[in-house]
């Protein structure tokens, strides 16, 4: 992974000494909070309904173990004693105090971690897939170019002001994992017929209160030229997004008013007039490059005897191999994922003990390499087979081991109104009550791969418009109610759900979810997944056996 340098280290040291100042002179009184407010956001502190949350930014989801053992201490020292991870791979922290602010961010500085540009309306926390390096699908490492991207963003002055936030995501593999297209920049990794890398541009993507799926504005961008094409697309947005109305002011709604083609049109005009003045250099992306660098694998044969041995004894590790263990490019290794699903836990918390354990296992077995997951999830990408039942065994014993990756508890959900103050209704305990339901885990398999997401309110936090499921909380007279919609998807076939009908109260969520994976199992054909029978079949036999139900 990259490591920062003196550069990067100064600035981050700078970075916190300046903000110890301005909490100092708020807790004097010296700033109002109204005055206060933009320089905490500005740090990645949120006043929400409790406390303040802190957000800290882990670039690309990239973690080592120094790292997140620096996050499970914040974690019991500052704040419960847990963290969140979030779906733009961040972590949060729910309960902190300001005084403790400062000194959470020199910490943080210390093992190059910070909250920069985790909150305000600039370029976020570029975004990538969790297996990077890792898969045998991949035509690049995607990490090389969002490391590039985070250093030509980080403190842009053009680009620290837009009209609103702003989020990038990078995919190098048939599969995404990364919901590139429902982002402000999905960039797609190919390979040419003549060998040559390039990135499919995707602009206007986004979620909210009018979700797009967005278009494809350039098939094929040299990977030489990406900085001088983002940068072409940022001046465009800067010049015409909406300032006067918060709800029209994402890249979205240009892209949408402009229509693509009068968009794209823009974008080659200012590309044309930058030329290639802020691309990077060969030397500059070698550096980067070399961060990235294949580790020391050892080669193995594709069979191990002691895996093997361990599947065939012991039923709750094969299953666990069957669901949270991803092929690697290299033989004798796997892509495992650690699921922050347990049954009736919190979508995407884990307790310091727990980012102990995995730091432990990382740097034991993963070769010191830990992923955050656009699902809020872990990843340890790079662990021997013949390692795998320890790695397993230290995951049960921290409660870690729940073998429903891509299943349906497997479920996103925001903070909701448990803890955000723009909330309408509460995401988390609707996600237990749903795994709740689907604890027989035979069941959940027989169900397979099911996305559903959970949203508080019309911002969208929990993606619930590219569920599979999809679930926004609203409220109706100071009660809450769930909209439900269906056959989404974030992934490469990128879709908004469908309305399936009439919000649903609290209490009748879950059973309609049982209720329509019923369905689903009635009408699947040939091993359809979810989306796929709901779009061949409509939405007419699901929302007939939902209102039945529920009157």
């Amino acid at each position: 992974m990259y490591q920062y340098d003196t550069i990067d280290k100064e600035m981050l040291a700078d970075r916190s000494a300046e903000f110890r100042g301005q909490v100092a002179r708020r807790l004097s009184g010296e700033l109002t909070e109204d005055q206060f407010k933009r320089l905490r956001l500005m740090n990645g502190l949120y006043l929400q309904l409790h406390a303040y949350m802190l957000r800290v930014a882990i670039p690309y989801g990239s973690l080592n173990p120094t790292q997140l053992r620096k996050l499970a201490w914040i974690g019991r020292t500052y704040d419960k004693g847990y963290g969140h991870f979030t779906t733009r791979t961040n972590l949060q922290f729910h309960w902190i105090k300001l005084k403790d602010a400062p000194d959470i961010l020199d910490h943080l500085a210390s093992v190059d971690m910070h909250a920069i540009q985790t909150s305000g309306n600039c370029i976020r926390n570029t975004t990538t897939d969790p297996y990077a390096g890792a898969t045998a699908e991949e035509v690049d490492d995607p990490r090389v170019w969002a490391e590039a991207i985070r250093q030509w963003s980080t403190f842009h002055p053009e680009f620290s002001f837009l009209p609103r936030k702003f989020k990038i995501a990078i995919t190098a593999a048939p599969k995404d994992r990364t919901a590139a297209r429902v982002h402000d920049i999905g960039l797609v990794l190919k390979r040419a017929r003549d060998g040559a890398l390039g990135f499919e541009v995707i602009v206007g993507g986004g979620m909210g209160r009018t979700p797009h799926i967005g278009p494809t504005i350039r098939e094929f961008l040299p990977v030489n030229r990406l900085l001088s094409y983002l940068e072409a697309i940022l001046r465009v947005y800067n010049r015409h997004g909406r300032r006067d109305n918060i709800y029209k002011a994402r890249i979205k709604i240009l892209v949408a008013a402009l229509g693509k083609e009068e968009f794209a049109k823009q974008v080659e005009a200012e590309w044309a007039k930058i030329g290639d003045s802020v691309d990077l250099p060969d030397t500059e992306l070698a550096r980067i490059r070399g961060a990235f660098a294949p580790l020391g694998f050892e080669t193995l044969p594709d069979r191990s005897e002691a895996f093997e041995t361990a599947k065939a004894s012991n039923p709750a590790f094969a299953r666990f191999v069957r669901n949270n263990v991803k092929p690697h490019k290299k033989s004798g290794y796997g892509i495992v994922e650690i699921s922050l699903k347990a049954i009736g836990e919190t979508p995407g918390d884990a307790t310091s003990d727990q980012m102990d354990v995995v730091a432990d296992l990382a740097e034991r077995y993963g070769q010191n390499d830990i992923r955050v997951t656009h699902e809020q999830n872990l990843v340890l990408p790079h662990v021997k087979l013949d390692d795998l039942p320890e790695v397993w065994a230290g995951l049960a014993a921290a409660g870690l081991a729940t073998p429903n990756i891509n299943l349906v508890s497997d479920i996103i959900a925001c903070p909701g109104l448990d803890y955000c103050a723009l909330a309408n209704a509460r995401a988390i305990p609707i996600a237990q009550h749903i795994a709740e339901k689907f604890r027989d885990q035979d069941r959940a398999e027989q169900v397979g791969e099911l996305k559903i997401k959970i949203s508080g309110c019309i911002n969208a936090c929990g993606h619930h418009h590219v569920g599979h499921i999809g679930i926004l909380g609203v409220d109706k007279k100071g009660e809450e109610f769930y909209q439900l919609t269906l056959g989404g998807s974030g992934a490469e076939d990128a879709a908004v759900g469908s309305m399936l009908g009439p919000a649903l109260p609290y209490d009748k969520v879950a059973d309609a979810v049982d209720t329509l994976v019923d369905v689903y199992l009635r009408e699947r054909q040939d091993g359809e997944r979810f989306p796929d029978t709901f779009r061949r079949t409509g939405v007419a036999p699901f929302k007939e056996a939902v209102y039945a139900d529920a009157h």
